[in-house]
C-alpha cells in the first residue's frame, strides 16, 4: 500500500480527523509499561473504533483502506492493552476470536415467529400470488395499482435471528422450527461482518433476520485445507455453514470463513427517543445500511409482477457469477401495512413468495470409477460419467466422497445416476436412478499409487504408505519445512513442486542430497538462492526431537503432542521401540492416537525413510525437560481472564512440575477462576468436587512453594 492517503469517503465508526488509527495508522507504539491506566483506556477506545471501521470496510463494503499487516498490528495492540490493563468488554472486536466451548446448544424462543415462504418454479404460480395479493388488498381498501414488490436473492444458507438492545448485540439463534431455535450467540459473534454495536440512530430493541453462509471461494479454500488434514470435506457451502454454526466451540467457528446478509425486521421497538420503524421493506434495506447491518447489493424494487419475474430471470443468468449460493428469488409486498393486512398462515407469510430456479440436476451413466490419492493419503473415489450438460456446464466426473458413500448409494459402473451441480461446487451424485450393476463398487484394499495397505477411518479411507507414497510426497516435504516443524526457509509449496517436477526430490531424504549446481540451473534460481537453501537444510540436521516428530507429519501429532512424546521418551530410539501401551501413558494421548502413532512409526516405508534421514546426517536431539519439582503431583485447570495470558500460567506450573490440562476431571486439584469465566468448567468442578480458587488464592499457593506470581517476563 502506498504512503499517500487513500480515498476514505464516509466513515461509519471512526472519524479519521479525530482517530489516528483510521488512515495510515502509526504502529510504533510506546511500551505498555510506560502507559498510565488513563492513557491505556483512551488508546483502547480509539483502537476499538478504528478496528470496527476497518472491519466494516473489509467485510461489509469490501473496500479496505489499510493493509492487512497494519490491521493485524492494530488488533494485536488492542489485545495487548486489554490484557495488560484488564479492559476487556463483551462488545470489543477482540471478543470475536472465540470463547469457552459449551456442552450443548440451549433452545431459545424467537422474538417473533420465523415463518417459511411458499415457493414455486412456475411463473403462473407467481402471477396467481400477485392476483391474490391485489384482490385482498383492494378489498381491504388499499390502492391495488400502487402495490410494488421488494425483490431479493433467496440465499442457500442458514437462517438466523439476531437481537440488539440499545444498539448492542445480545443474542443470536437459528431458525429451528420457526418458534424456537438453538442459541448460537457466541458462534455468531465471531462473524466479522456482524456488528457488535449498531451505529447511528438506533431503536431500543431490534430483532432482525439474516442468512449465514460461506462464500464460494472461501468454501473451496476451506475444503482444500480440511482435506489436506485428512478430514472429510463438506458437500456444499450450506452444509459447511450449518455445520460450523452448530459447533460447540466458538474458537472453531472463528477459524471458519462465515459471512452474513440481513434481509428482514422481525421486531422493532423505538423506545422513547429512538427512530420509528421504516414503512417499507425497501426502506428496511436502506436502514440496515445506516445501522451497519450488511444487506445484499442485488436487491431491487419493482412496480409489478412482470418486474418481479424479470428480476428472477436476470438473477438466474448471473447466478454462477455470484460468490454465494442462491436457489431463487424472494418477492415481498413492499408496504408493511399491506403485509400486516395480508398476515400469515401457521407456517408461512402470505405477503411473500419464493420464485425458485429449476433444480441443477440431470441423469447420466457411470462409465468408470477411479480412486485418487490426495496429499494426506486420503483416497477419494470419482465417478467418470457419460458427459451431460447441467445448468449450461458439461459434467463428465463427479465425486463419490468416500467408501461409505459408495456403499450407501449402492453405485457401480453402468448405473444410471442423478448428478447435482451447484455453482463452483464439485458435482456429486445424490442417488442412483436405475440400477444396471450388481452390488456397489469394490473399493481397493491397496493404495493405487504405492501399493500400501488402505486403512478405513470411519467413512474415509487412507493410504498407510505415509512418507513412502509418492502421492503424499509434496505434502510431506511442505510439512517438514513448516515454521512449527523444522522451519526450512525457502522450501514453500511452489519450490517443492518445482523440485519434484525436476526429478530432484522423489522422497524426503532427497532434500539432503540436493547439490548447489543442480539447484542453480533451475528456472528462477541462481547460485545465491541455491546456497541459501542448502545452508537452511544443513542447519535443520540437528533439530530438537519434538520438532523432528512434528515435521514427520504423523497423524494427530502436532507441536504440543510432539513435545509430550519427546519429553516422555527422551530420544528417538526409545520412541521407535515403544508399543501402543507405552504411547498411551503419554500425557493427552488416548488409545486411538496411540495406535495412529505406533502404526506410522512401525510402517516399513516410514521406518526406512527415518533411517535414511539419519544416515544422511539428520540427528534429532533429545529434549531435556527443565522443570522443577515444587508443584509435582498437582493438576491445574484455568478458566477466564487472568492478569497474564492463561498460556503463561500453564507454562509456569508445568515448569515447576505440575500438570496443566484443558478440562476438569476427578484428577484435577484446582480450577483457577479468572474474570468472565466459562460455565462448563465450573460446573465440571462442582460435579467432581474440585476446589475453585481465584487468582489471589492461586498466587498464595505458588508463594507457599517459593514461586513468584505473576511470572517475570
Amino acid at each position: 500500500m502506498s504512503d499517500a492517503e487513500p480515498e476514505v469517503g464516509e466513515t461509519r465508526y471512526a472519524d479519521p480527523e479525530e482517530n489516528p488509527y483510521v488512515v495510515n495508522p502509526p504502529t510504533d507504539f510506546e511500551p505498555v509499561e510506560e502507559l498510565s491506566e488513563a492513557d491505556a483506556e483512551e488508546q483502547v477506545e480509539l483502537l476499538r473504533a478504528a478496528v470496527r471501521e476497518h472491519d466494516y470496510r473489509y467485510y461489509v463494503e469490501a473496500d479496505p483502506i489499510i493493509a492487512d499487516a497494519k490491521y493485524d498490528q492494530l488488533f494485536e495492540r488492542l489485545q495487548e492493552l486489554e490484557d495488560a490493563f484488564d479492559l476487556q468488554t463483551a462488545d470489543s472486536p477482540t471478543q470475536r476470536v472465540g470463547g469457552e466451548p459449551v456442552e450443548h446448544l440451549e433452545t431459545v424462543e424467537h422474538t417473533a415467529p420465523m415463518l417459511s415462504i411458499d415457493a414455486t418454479t412456475d411463473p403462473e404460480d407467481v402471477r396467481d400470488f400477485d392476483d391474490r395479493v391485489r384482490r385482498e388488498l383492494r378489498d381491504a381498501g388499499f390502492d391495488a395499482d400502487e402495490i410494488g414488490y421488494a425483490c431479493e436473492p433467496k440465499f442457500d444458507g442458514l437462517s438466523i435471528e439476531v437481537i440488539y438492545e440499545d444498539g448492542n448485540y445480545v443474542r443470536a439463534a437459528t431458525r429451528g422450527d420457526g418458534q424456537e431455535g438453538d442459541d448460537v450467540t457466541e458462534q455468531v459473534r465471531t462473524i466479522r461482518a456482524l456488528p457488535q454495536q449498531l451505529r447511528g440512530d438506533v431503536p431500543e430493541y431490534l430483532a432482525v433476520r439474516g442468512e449465514v453462509y460461506m462464500p464460494l471461494d472461501a468454501f473451496s479454500e476451506y475444503n482444500e485445507e480440511i482435506q489436506e488434514r485428512g478430514e472429510e470435506p463438506f458437500a456444499n457451502p450450506r452444509n459447511a455453514a450449518a455445520g460450523t454454526l452448530r459447533q460447540l466451540d466458538p474458537d472453531v467457528v472463528a477459524e471458519r470463513p462465515l459471512n452474513v446478509f440481513f434481509f428482514d425486521v422481525l421486531e422493532w421497538e423505538a423506545g422513547e427517543d429512538g427512530p420509528e420503524r421504516p414503512e417499507t421493506h425497501w426502506e428496511d434495506f436502506e436502514t440496515f445500511e445506516d445501522l451497519g447491518l450488511r444487506h445484499n447489493d442485488r436487491v431491487e424494487h419493482v412496480d409489478d409482477v412482470d418486474g418481479a419475474i424479470d428480476y428472477r430471470d436476470r438473477m438466474q443468468r448471473v447466478r454462477d457469477d455470484l460468490n454465494y449460493e442462491i436457489d431463487g428469488t424472494v418477492i415481498k409486498v413492499n408496504d408493511h401495512d399491506a403485509c400486516a393486512e395480508l398476515g400469515s398462515t401457521s407456517r408461512s407469510y402470505r405477503w411473500a413468495y419464493a420464485y425458485k430456479f429449476p433444480p441443477r440436476t440431470e441423469t447420466t451413466t457411470v462409465e468408470d470409477v477411479v480412486v485418487q490419492v490426495g496429499r494426506t493419503g486420503r483416497l477419494t473415489p470419482v465417478a467418470m460419467l457419460d458427459p451431460v450438460e447441467v445448468s449450461g456446464v458439461t459434467v463428465s466426473r463427479a465425486t463419490l466422497h468416500n467408501p461409505q458413500e459408495i456403499e450407501q448409494l449402492g453405485v457401480d459402473v453402468g448405473d444410471e445416476v442423478r448428478v447435482y451441480r451447484a455453482g463452483d461446487v464439485i458435482p456429486y451424485i445424490p442417488e442412483v436412478v436405475e440400477k444396471h450393476s450388481e452390488g456397489s463398487f469394490d473399493f481397493p484394499d491397496e493404495c493405487p499409487v504405492c501399493g500400501s495397505e488402505v486403512r478405513r477411518d470411519g467413512p474415509m479411507a487412507f493410504c498407510t504408505g505415509g512418507l513412502g507414497c509418492e502421492a503424499q510426497l509434496e505434502r510431506a516435504v511442505e510439512h517438514w519445512a513448516r515454521r512449527d516443524a523444522l522451519d526450512v526457509e525457502g522450501l514453500g509449496p511452489e519450490t517443492v513442486e518445482q523440485l519434484r517436477e525436476a526429478g530432484l526430490v522423489q522422497s524426503l531424504p532427497d532434500l539432503y542430497r540436493l547439490e548447489k549446481d543442480e539447484l542453480a540451473e533451475l528456472e528462477g534460481w541462481g547460485e545465491t538462492s541455491a546456497e541459501n537453501l542448502i545452508a537452511e537444510l544443513e542447519a535443520s540436521k540437528h533439530p530438537p526431537l519434538d520438532e523432528f516428530l512434528a515435521a514427520l507429519g504423523i497423524p494427530e501429532v502436532g507441536p504440543a503432542t510432539a513435545r509430550n512424546l519427546a519429553t516422555h521418551f527422551g530420544d528417538l530410539d526409545s520412541l521407535l521401540d515403544a508399543d501402543v501401551d507405552e504411547f498411551e501413558t503419554v500425557e493427552d494421548i488416548g488409545t486411538t492416537v496411540a495406535e495412529e502413532i505406533h502404526d506410522f512409526l512401525s510402517h516399513e516405508r516410514n521406518r526406512e525413510t527415518i533411517e535414511e534421514l539419519r544416515e544422511l546426517g539428520v540427528d534429532p536431539q533429545s529434549v531435556e525437560a527443565e522443570t522443577g519439582e515444587e508443584l509435582e503431583g498437582l493438576t491445574f485447570v484455568f478458566t477466564g481472564a487472568l492478569s497474564v495470558p492463561r498460556s503463561e500460567a500453564q507454562e509456569l506450573v508445568e515448569r515447576h512440575g505440575a500438570n496443566a490440562t484443558s478440562s476438569v476431571s476427578s484428577n484435577t486439584d484446582y480450577l483457577v477462576v479468572g474474570e468472565d469465566p466459562g460455565t462448563s468448567k465450573r460446573e465440571d468442578a462442582r460435579s467432581n468436587d474440585v476446589p475453585q480458587i481465584e487468582e489471589a488464592e492461586f498466587a498464595e499457593i505458588l508463594a507457599d512453594h517459593g514461586i513468584e506470581w505473576p511470572p517475570e517476563e
